[in-house]
């Protein structure tokens, strides 16, 4: 059977929502195992032998002609447009069927089923999800006939790509003397890029007419009561005839056993012992049918709740506190009784052994502060409490899932109050603090001469894995704390930097380069070889923003050149002027100097003027 019932339902056999489907109640599903079961793997590790003509694996996904039994696929177990998905159950270990259809049409699946009954309704119906996405519409659309002793009753069309699980159902009736029957199922999409399915949920069971116990709602009658009939309430004429056979189940709705001689439209409850109830009736056209559960449907269960006339309880408060009994409220360790009366108005003698017990709830907290300053994901957690569970939490005034862990606290006070199953309270301020902050500083804003050297120490104090500079020709990595650079233009420096704990931290600094830096031209020097002033050259100021010297020219007072050098470093006595001209020393009196300076930020500046030479 569920060979037969696993097949059809993967080819959708069932029919969709368009076609008949049963208006009424049902009976057991034969296909019992039409859900594909649950497991803890996640793919069937063994063949089924459920669709002759497939191959089975357990590979994901399935190519074509192959299928799974699979309780979800995820990313990476999908073929390009098709969806991830679970089992269509509130089962986590439940199980679906995943097809990768043929490359030709044709009939799949085959199967004569037997122990049937004549002139029963029965319905076929499936779960089916199209594995391809909305998007994919160049995809081939699986499209399926289902047909009875040969004959095509119903096509289900293109399966929509609608990303959802679809219900797909079929009805029909046997004929008279009819108590087998031949399935046939006929994939009409060829396989290749489409054609793929989920199936789940698949079932095969009598349908009949709404068959109700009035009302639907649980029956509650007092110990001391009076009987009570339930009522058969049939709507509908899919029975001709009616045969009615009462059950009761005392599993809660698990299985079911018949109650003898009782047969007819009411049943009367009359076991008036404190305790719940289940009952449920079978119903069917005829006495042979009642018999066969493939032939047969079932009432809603009804359950009579009997309330009992005698009440004891047991209950243990924190002192100081109270509970109503009655119309007064008891607070105090004893046993009290009395008459009370409840909603439905049976009345109950009630006893409460009431014991109190001393508030002695106290609390013990590990609290963890935020990564960082900035973060709200510190925790506090109860490691352990004084007196018996379950507790309720509350933080700041509202209530807390009892994990009693919070990791997403930022720094602050917390109010926490715990109540014990006694009703007992703590109240207590749990505060979570701020770790140090992850800090850089760069320091003020500067001024700087151009060749002046921009320099800052022990920007950052706590150890850090990571500096992002700009610009990024400063080079300082961790461990290092301070930097000194020469810019030849004003620069706007920033540093992100990052902790150890993953911490970040910012700042900038705007550096600003006025003029050109200072240099020195003397105007008198004595050239008589006593290592003293020998030379006449551009010096630099204590802050050098020369790169170098184009050109140094002297004259003489008629204008005549007696001195040139080019492109030599500033501030190097020797590449100047020695105070000689073609070998001998100049006369005393006034030469005059043109020197062209080259600065470290590209630009140049002539500067002209006189020089005394003394001997």
């Amino acid at each position: 059977m569920l060979k037969y019932l696993l097949l059809l339902s993967f080819f959708l056999f069932i029919r969709s929502a368009l076609g008949q489907v049963c208006s009424g109640n049902f009976g057991t599903n034969i296909f019992d195992s039409g859900n594909f079961g649950s497991g803890t793997s996640q793919v069937l590790s063994f063949d089924p032998q459920l669709a002759p003509g497939y191959i089975y694996t357990t590979r994901l996904p399935p190519n074509d002609g192959y299928y799974s039994i699979v309780s979800s696929l995820n990313l990476g177990q999908v073929h390009s447009s098709w969806l991830t998905l679970s089992d269509n159950s509130a089962d986590p270990n439940g199980y679906m069927m995943v097809v990768n259809a043929n490359f030709e049409p044709g009939l799949f699946y085959e199967e004569t089923i037997t122990g049937l009954c004549e002139n029963v309704l029965y319905e076929f119906s499936a779960d089916i999800f199209n594995l391809n996405a909305a998007w994919a519409t160049d995809r081939i659309q699986a499209n399926v006939s289902f047909l009875l002793d040969d004959e095509v009753l119903y096509s289900t069309g293109d399966i929509p790509r609608n990303e959802k699980w679809n219900t797909y159902g079929f009805t029909f009736t046997t004929k008279p003397g009819q108590t087998q029957l031949k399935l046939s199922l006929r994939n009409n999409a060829p396989g290749g890029i489409g054609n793929d399915l989920a199936l789940d949920n698949i079932t095969f069971r009598p349908c009949g007419s709404t068959a109700l116990i009035l009302s639907e709602t649980v029956a509650n009658i007092c110990e001391d009561g009076e009987p009570i009939d339930l009522i058969a309430t049939i709507i509908g004429s899919a029975f001709e005839d009616k045969f009615i056979q009462w059950q009761q189940s005392f599993d809660q709705g698990s299985t079911w056993v018949n109650l003898e001689g009782e047969s007819g439209d009411t049943f009367t409850f009359n076991n008036l012992q404190a305790g719940f109830y289940y009952y449920r009736y079978l119903l069917a056209d005829s006495q042979e049918k009642l018999e066969n559960e493939k032939c047969r449907t079932f009432s809603n269960t009804k359950v009579v709740r009997v309330i009992p006339r005698f009440v004891s309880t047991t209950a243990s408060i924190c002192e100081g506190l109270s509970i109503p009994f009655g119309d007064r409220n008891i607070f105090s360790t004893g046993v009290y009784k009395d008459t009370l009366q409840n909603s439905i108005g049976c009345d109950s003698i009630v006893t409460v052994n009431l014991t109190t017990v001393e508030n002695d709830l106290n609390a013990f907290f590990r609290v963890s502060k935020p990564t960082c300053d900035y973060l709200a994901d510190g925790a506090i957690e109860i490691l352990s409490l004084t007196s018996p569970g379950p507790h309720q939490l509350k933080i700041n005034g509202e209530n807390q899932a009892q994990s009693w862990i919070n990791d997403s606290l930022a720094a602050g006070d917390y109010e926490y109050v715990i109540q014990d199953r006694y009703g007992c309270r703590l109240d207590t301020t749990i505060t979570v603090s701020n770790p140090p902050k992850f800090e850089v500083n760069l320091g003020p804003d500067q001024t700087l001469t151009l060749g002046e050297r921009f320099q800052v120490n022990d920007f950052i104090a706590e150890s850090a894995v990571l500096y992002d500079w700009t610009p990024n020709s400063i080079d300082c990595d961790p461990p290092c704390t301070s930097i000194d650079e020469l810019f030849t233009e004003s620069t706007t420096i920033s540093l992100m930097a990052i902790s150890s704990k993953r911490c970040e931290a910012t700042d900038r600094v705007e550096v600003l380069i006025e003029g050109k830096g200072d240099l020195i031209i003397p105007n008198v020097f004595t050239p008589n070889q006593d290592d003293k002033n020998d030379f006449f050259t551009v010096f630099p100021n204590e802050v050098n923003g020369i790169d170098i010297v184009n050109e140094l020219t002297i004259y003489n007072r008629s204008g005549k050149i007696i001195f040139r050098n080019n492109s030599f470093d500033p501030g190097i006595p020797e590449l100047g002027w020695n105070g000689t001209v073609n070998g001998s020393l100049a006369p005393s009196g006034i030469y005059y100097y043109a020197a062209d300076v080259l600065f470290i930020n590209g630009e140049s500046s002539v500067y002209t003027g006189f020089v005394h030479l003394l001997h």
